[in-house]
């Protein structure tokens, strides 16, 4: 299963290549409520979350399962890391990169111990397994959230009811 999980990463490089390719320059920063994620923010957030989430977690399960992981703020960085004043193309590119260096790493890895697990302060133990098999939901959940955004965009862009293409739950149309 890990294989499987591992080769699905190294697919989604491709994909996470064509969402983040954009011909309107304005959508990089748009968002759809003040509150909410533009594209600029996700990219930032993948390339961060890939090396000192995820990577990171499933490598301190497989050799140091004993010791508690290094905090993380995912949220907190957005700001701290200044994700708004970041080259888009650049981020891009990092978070390309590092996702290659990421499968490699894990493929390079020599019978892993998934089973060992370390204490989550908010979710108590979790394996490395555990920890590998999120890293693709991750993934999942972005894909997920990069189409909503585009899917808004086009209805704000086009100024049109976008209902005869099918309803995106959660989402009412615009005012005519």
């Amino acid at each position: 299963m890990t294989a499987s999980i591992i080769r699905s990463l190294e697919h989604n490089h491709g994909i996470y290549k064509e969402l983040f390719s954009i011909s309107q320059h304005e959508f990089i920063r748009w968002k759809p409520a003040p509150e909410k994620w533009c594209l600029l923010e996700i990219i930032c957030h993948l390339y961060d979350e890939e090396r000192e989430d995820f990577k990171a977690r499933v490598n301190h399960a497989l050799k140091q399962p004993d010791k508690p992981p290094v905090p993380i703020d995912p949220q907190g960085w957005v700001t701290k890391r200044k994700y708004m004043a970041q080259d888009y193309a650049e981020m891009v590119d990092k978070f390309l990169k590092e996702r290659s260096s990421s499968v490699e790493w894990l493929r390079s890895l020599k019978s892993p111990e998934w089973q060992n697990e370390l204490y989550h302060p908010e979710l108590g133990k979790m394996s490395a397994k555990k920890f590998l098999v999120n890293w693709l939901a991750h993934d999942y959940l972005h894909f997920r959230q990069i189409n909503r955004l585009r899917y808004q965009f086009l209805q704000h862009t086009s100024g049109q009811d976008l209902s005869y293409a099918g309803k995106w739950p959660g989402l009412t149309p615009p005012p005519e």
